[in-house]
């Protein structure tokens, strides 16, 4: 029997590449054996993931580091991304040449648009995928719309509470809500009118039923098909997970009674806030597990545990863990929707201030830290302590509605994943579509 092969191109980012590894996950179970998997990783990623569990019929493919991985990500953003959309064509290529089967598929982070080259010269058909939000594609694919009105590259202290509320399929929105662009950062940006109109279809690994109007917005401009595969989620098969520190800690907690604190491993809070934090989760008396890479000065009693990571979502969908402090990034926001675990929200950059929103305004599974639009501005530890307090205490009457909007939306998602929901429709419509 013939075999066939398709592509996998992440962007080389935690955010990106796990949500990738799912989805190959998920196809490689909905698809025929003959189907192989080949992920493009650079030669760091691969010593980072090369010897996470995956299925038989996806393997990797090594192109060199994009930059020295000594000089770290976070502290060159725009360097790191220019690297990125500059540097790995032609190795991506390359290994293009090498392989031993026929290319079906090229399935390329919508990031990286020179992918959409790539297949155009080799009369490959690429699927562009997605990584964020609905809501945060239709939002930039609209950019022009941002510009007409000069919502952008604007001072968010003067004008962060005027109200976006022309964008198709988003709900009206702050300015404030957007994370600030610089035009360097805008110009390196992908051309989602492009990705839409060139690619053979979008994939994007979200909920259906939680971004329907986006989904449908954007489902009216697009020349071909786009598949929602949501919530995509990646579960680590880590066999001693359950024999660590912090899952015997978890262990050891009643009921809804720990806050679990990750905030990116990307870009995080400056190390004054990091001081602020710590004091105020020790003023605060609740129990906490926090994921903070580094010394903190604070020192924390049976009442907060700090590790260097933890696999989590084993730790969202343990009994103990009532709420989920967290940067909000994509994926975390649907691990907490698929945990059924309130947010209290504390964006950074990029889509996380347009996914604080949705979660927030629209969904209303969760809460605020920041309620300031200035983002530079720290948050005090009087402020956490009593905000963190109030959160937890599952007595609290806005807590008790909150957390019905939490089990409505846990419904949503676990309905999506069962046999003729949304997503795994979607994904055997994909599948089918391109004979894999």
């Amino acid at each position: 029997m013939a075999m066939n092969q398709v592509v996998v191109m992440p962007y080389p980012a935690r955010g990106h590449l796990n949500p990738l590894m799912s989805l190959c996950d998920l196809l490689s179970s909905r698809s025929d054996s003959t189907t192989i998997f080949t992920v493009v990783v650079t030669e760091e990623w691969l010593g980072l993931i090369g010897s996470d569990p995956k299925p038989d019929n996806v393997r990797f493919a090594t192109i060199p580091n994009v930059i020295p991985s000594e000089h770290g990500r976070g502290s060159d953003m725009v360097g790191f991304f220019t690297a990125v959309q500059t540097k790995i064509e032609a190795p991506f290529e390359q290994v293009l040449d090498r392989l031993d089967l026929p290319v079906k598929l090229i399935i390329g982070d919508a990031f990286l648009s020179w992918v959409l080259d790539v297949g155009e010269r080799r009369n490959i058909p690429v699927a562009a995928y997605w990584a964020m939000s609905a809501s945060m594609f239709t939002m930039w694919y609209h950019v022009d719309l941002l510009e007409q009105h000069r919502h952008i590259f604007v001072d968010l202290s003067e004008r962060g509470e005027e109200l976006i509320d022309y964008i198709p399929g988003l709900s009206p929105t702050k300015v404030a809500d957007l994370s600030p662009v610089t035009r360097e950062q805008l110009r390196l940006s992908p051309n989602l009118t492009s990705t839409m109109n060139r690619a053979q279809s979008l994939i994007l690994p979200t909920i259906y039923e939680l971004e329907h109007e986006a989904v449908d917005a954007l489902r009216s401009k697009s020349p071909s098909p786009i598949y929602t595969f949501g919530p995509n989620i990646r579960h680590h098969r880590s066999l001693q997970s359950h024999e660590s520190k912090y899952m015997t800690w978890l262990d050891s907690k009643p009921p809804n009674s720990v806050l679990y604190i990750c905030l990116g491993s990307f870009l995080s809070v400056s190390p004054s806030q990091m001081d602020e934090i710590a004091a105020g989760l020790n003023q605060s008396g609740v129990n906490f597990l926090w994921v903070a890479k580094g010394k903190l000065k604070e020192k924390f009693g049976d009442e907060g545990l700090v590790v260097d990571w933890c696999d989590q979502i084993r730790v969202l969908t343990h009994s103990s863990v009532g709420g989920f402090w967290s940067h909000c990034g994509w994926n975390s926001v649907k691990e907490s929707v698929y945990s059924g675990v309130p947010m209290l929200t504390f964006p950074i950059f990029a889509d996380q201030p347009l996914n604080s929103k949705v979660v927030v305004d629209d969904w209303r599974n969760g809460w605020k830290m920041r309620k300031e639009v200035r983002t530079d501005e720290l948050v005090k530890r009087g402020e956490i302590a009593e905000t963190v307090r109030r959160f937890m205490d599952c007595e609290n009457v806005e807590r008790r509605e909150m957390m019905e909007m939490v089990k409505n939306l846990q419904d949503v998602c676990c309905v999506s994943m069962e046999e003729g929901g949304s997503a795994v429709e979607n994904v055997d419509v994909f599948v089918k579509s391109n004979m894999m």
